[in-house]
C-alpha cells in the first residue's frame, strides 16, 4: 500500500508538470529524428580540378565518380577561395596533386582512388607529388575536430553553470528583492551579465590554454583570435543560460534544455560533414550560434585565417548575444513593469 502510495503520488506530479512529459516524449523523438536525416545524407561527391590533362585520363576520373572541373589555368589561391577538395596538375615528367585537406579522410580516400586510377599510366607522366593547403600527410581528423569541441565546451559549461545560479538568484527571492528596489531591468540584466561574465570568461581561457598547450590541440592562427572567438561564445551561452533560467522553477527544469538546445547544434558545428546534409538541414544550422562559433575556430585554428576572416562569424554571434540580451530585459516584466 505503501509503494503504491508512492507511485500515485509521482504519476500525479508528472501529470501536473507538462513541460517534463513533453520532453520525456518529445526531445527523444527530435534528436532521433535529426540523427536519421544527418546519417542518411547523401555522400557529397569529391571535387577534382583537372589541369593539363588528356582527355582518356579525364573519362576515368569521371567514371570514378569524381566532380571533375576541366581548368588548364588554375591556382592553388583559387583551390583554397573555391574550396574544391583537390587539384590534379599533369606535366610531362612529374604531376602534382594538391589537396584542400580541409576534411582529412576525405583527402585520404581522393589520395587513393587516384594512386589506383593513375597507376597504369605513371610511367609516361612521371611521379606524383602531393602537396596540401592546410594542414599535412599526417593531418588527424581529430585535428578538424579539436577547435569545434573547444567552442562547444565553452559554450556548454558557461550555459549550464549561468543557467542554474541564475535560476537560483530567482527561487531564493534575490531577484524580486532586487525588483523591490529602483534599479532598473536593464541595469539588472548588464550586472548580472559582468558579474557572471567575469567567471565565464576565466573558464574560457583556463579551457582555451588547456587545449592549446596542454592537450597541443593544433592552433596554425593567433590565440588572441582564439580566444577572442570564444570569449564571444561565452557572452552568447551567458544570455541565453539566463535568458532559459527565467522559464525554469528548478533545476531539473534547467537541464532540461539540454537536448532541446545543447544537442541538436552539436549535429550542426561541422563534427558532421555539413557539405553532405540536405539543404533544409543546412539551413537550420544557420540559426544555431554554435554553427558560426565552430567556423570561425576551425578557420582560425586549423586554416590559419587572420580577423577580416572571421568578422561574418563574429558578427553574427554578436547578434545573438544583443537579441537574447534584449530578450532578458523584456522577459523581467513579469516580474515587475517599470
Amino acid at each position: 500500500m505503501r509503494i503504491g502510495a508512492i507511485v500515485t503520488r509521482i504519476i500525479q506530479q508528472m501529470k501536473r508538470d507538462k513541460r517534463t512529459l513533453a520532453l520525456l516524449f518529445f526531445a527523444p523523438l527530435l534528436v532521433l529524428s535529426l540523427m536519421y536525416f544527418i546519417f542518411n545524407s547523401n555522400e557529397a561527391k569529391i571535387t577534382l580540378v583537372v589541369s593539363d590533362a588528356p582527355a582518356p585520363l579525364i573519362e576515368k576520373l569521371k567514371n570514378a565518380d569524381f566532380s571533375i572541373v576541366v581548368e588548364d589555368h588554375f591556382t592553388k589561391k583559387q583551390l583554397q577561395d573555391k574550396e574544391y577538395d583537390g587539384w590534379l596538375a599533369i606535366e610531362p615528367n612529374s604531376s602534382k596533386l594538391t589537396l584542400l585537406n580541409d576534411d582529412p579522410s576525405q583527402s585520404k580516400a581522393l589520395t587513393m582512388q587516384l594512386a589506383q586510377i593513375l597507376q597504369p599510366s605513371q610511367a609516361a607522366m612521371g611521379s606524383l607529388k602531393t602537396d596540401y593547403v592546410y594542414g599535412d600527410e599526417d593531418t588527424a581528423i581529430f585535428d578538424i575536430f579539436s577547435p569545434m569541441l573547444i567552442g562547444f565546451f565553452v559554450f556548454f559549461f558557461v550555459f549550464l553553470i549561468t543557467g542554474i545560479a541564475l535560476l537560483k538568484e530567482r527561487t531564493s527571492g534575490t531577484l524580486e528583492r532586487l525588483l523591490a528596489t529602483p534599479i532598473k531591468r536593464s541595469e539588472i540584466v548588464a550586472g548580472y551579465m559582468v558579474g557572471y561574465g567575469l567567471f565565464a570568461f576565466l573558464q574560457t581561457i583556463i579551457i582555451v590554454l588547456f587545449g592549446i598547450y596542454v592537450l597541443d590541440i593544433v592552433h596554425v592562427g593567433s590565440i588572441w583570435l582564439v580566444l577572442l572567438i570564444n570569449m564571444v561564445v561565452a557572452l552568447v551561452s551567458l544570455s541565453l543560460g539566463a535568458l532559459l533560467s527565467s522559464f525554469a522553477a528548478s533545476e531539473f527544469q534547467m537541464m532540461q534544455f539540454i537536448p532541446l538546445i545543447i544537442v541538436p547544434q552539436v549535429f550542426f558545428s561541422g563534427i558532421f560533414p555539413l557539405d553532405s546534409m540536405a539543404e533544409w538541414l543546412q539551413n537550420i544550422g544557420r540559426i544555431m550560434p554554435l554553427y558560426y562559433a565552430a567556423d570561425a575556430l576551425n578557420g582560425v585554428m586549423y586554416k590559419g585565417y587572420a580577423f577580416p576572416d572571421i568578422i561574418l562569424n563574429l558578427s553574427i554571434l554578436a547578434c545573438f548575444a544583443i537579441v537574447f540580451i534584449t530578450l532578458n530585459i523584456i522577459s523581467l516584466k513579469k516580474y515587475r513593469s517599470l
